[in-house]
């Protein structure tokens, strides 16, 4: 049975294909010249101009749900709903031309929580994304319209001029209409972070949720970790280790029961892929999961994961069950660690510290990690970059809604907060080295272990940091910074540019209810 899409006033007749098996995803693809496999049998596509988001071109529509409760700004662009309703007929009208693929998924694994999406694409390979990336489930039904539908036009191009609109290509989320449009671009998690920005802004504003950009995992005990950081930190790789569960790799939500997976996939990064350094990851490339803009060894099938020509944001997506050992549960224990990441490239940030509650918000709050040459264009030093809540990016509320709801769950479960710097040591970046992944896993589970809780702790002089002066498994001298540098000046110079740096970022946020207390050193 096809669906009714009059709803979404597309009327494409026979060229709709609803709920496609991933087999028959990946003959459409191959069919229509959109990718190919590799060696693994996992399919390969690009996605065209765009290889990431573009934050600029994307926009809420500022109706009577929005006006009041949206932090608008650069991040949170309104737009009219006057301009939302002729660009959303023109879209309808394109796909309605277009063979298309439609299919119905859910957000949240948890029953209380869950949203239903219907996913209509122009592409296969977005269809495949979407079926990894969010929740599946028997309960679909053809004939039942869902919450929230996503239209996904890469080809359909606006008129800036006519259509009001700076771009020809645009992201809109209409929270009146349930209605999230994606036209232009074909980078597949511009559909991931339009229902992640949804959830960011019904769960926390409607449901006293906190929804969060991070990851999570567990062990046979039920003991939950979090994991915080911005692309680069290691939040993934991180969260998939051989000894413990994945709960999920991105998007959680945290509520009175527990911890819970917004979505049933993962969107990995695959820059540098190794099979040693990320096992985990490296196995679940397989056929079922999507592999974007990357490129194969010459003449071969082979993806070689260090070709960063067409992009460096080179991604895969595979459905969670593809890491072994993955949680299937719906709703995971509240956390007994939480863990924010940065990539510090100014290597003055001690690779481990424990925060307080207060500290823990205020690190929150700040988001900090930092950019290196190669990464964007036109980055040739490191480069900070403050990103509020761990992804600016996606959360339409206030910083301080979700600030204020994390410490009320730190202070009631008395959980451990850490900060860990992933970035480098002994220098910043093209002077000193970045910490081995090994000795990051070694403070990791130390902490998990508890057995940081009878180390001596030494406070930092600039930062106020409280670190460990010894970890099991990591040398002493790495846990202090300044050990590291070879100039005790130098240091002392880099240290109080960032943290100069965090006051100044920290001031737009001063203003927020009761977070005027919170500073880099309380």
């Amino acid at each position: 049975m096809l669906p009714n899409l009059s709803y979404l006033q597309i009327h494409a007749g026979n060229k709709v294909n609803y709920q496609l098996t991933v087999p028959e995803l990946v003959e459409e693809a191959i069919k229509k010249g959109e990718g190919y496999l590799v060696e693994s049998g996992a399919l390969t596509a690009d996605t065209g101009h765009f290889t990431g988001r573009s934050p600029k071109d994307r926009f809420i529509v500022e109706d009577d749900i929005t006006r009041d409760a949206v932090w608008w700004g650069d991040i949170n662009q309104p737009i009219s709903t006057d301009i939302f309703n002729k660009l959303y007929t023109k879209v309808a009208a394109h796909l309605s031309k277009e063979e298309i693929y439609v299919r119905d998924v859910f957000a949240c694994t948890a029953p209380e929580h869950q949203i239903s999406i219907r996913v209509i694409t122009e592409t296969a390979y977005q269809n495949i994304f979407a079926d990894n990336i969010f929740v599946r489930s028997d309960k679909v039904s053809a004939d039942k319209r869902p919450e929230w539908s996503i239209l996904a036009a890469p080809t359909f191009q606006a008129e800036p001029v006519i259509d009001g609109v700076p771009s020809a290509n645009f992201v809109i989320i209409s929270f009146t209409e349930k209605i999230i449009l994606i036209a232009g671009t074909g980078y597949t998690g511009e559909i991931k972070k339009g229902i992640f920005s949804v959830l960011n802004f019904l769960l926390p504003h409607n449901k006293k949720v906190l929804s969060m950009h991070c990851s999570a995992n567990t062990n046979v005990n039920n003991e939950t970790a979090l994991f915080f950081g911005l692309s680069g930190t290691g939040k993934t790789t991180l969260s998939s280790d051989a000894g413990r569960h994945l709960i999920g790799d991105d998007e959680h939500g945290w509520s009175d029961e527990g911890i819970f997976n917004f979505e049933g996939g993962c969107y990995a990064k695959c820059v540098n892929l190794e099979a040693e350094k990320e096992p985990e990851i490296y196995n679940a490339i397989r056929f079922g999961s999507l592999l974007e803009n990357i490129n194969c060894f010459p003449g071969t099938r082979v993806p070689d994961y260090k070709d960063t020509s067409k992009t460096e944001n080179t991604r895969v997506t595979y459905p969670i069950d593809y890491i072994e050992g993955a949680v299937k549960q719906k709703i995971s224990a509240t956390p007994k660690n939480i863990f924010f990441l940065t990539a510090d490239a100014f290597g003055v940030i001690p690779p481990i510290s424990k925060l307080t509650t207060k500290e823990a918000m205020y690190h929150f709050i700040s988001g900090y990690t930092a950019k290196v040459a190669g990464t964007e264009v036109g980055i040739t030093e490191p480069k900070m970059v403050f990103s509020a809540c761990f992804g600016e990016a996606f959360i339409p509320l206030h910083p301080t809604k979700y600030a204020e709801l994390l410490g009320e769950r730190i202070e009631k479960d008395n959980i451990n907060v850490w900060l860990v710097n992933t970035g480098w040591v002994a220098g910043p970046y093209g002077v000193g080295r970045r910490i081995q992944l090994r000795y990051t896993r070694a403070m990791i589970r130390a902490a998990m272990a508890g057995e940081l809780n009878d180390s001596e702790y030494q406070r930092h002089p600039i930062f106020g940091l409280q670190f460990p002066t010894t970890c099991p498994g990591v040398p002493s001298d790495l846990l202090n910074p300044a050990k590291t540098w070879s100039c005790q000046q130098a240091y002392e110079e880099q240290a109080n540019k960032l943290a100069k740096a965090f006051d100044e970022n920290f001031k737009k946020y001063e203003s927020g209810v009761n977070l005027n207390t919170l500073s880099l050193r309380v």
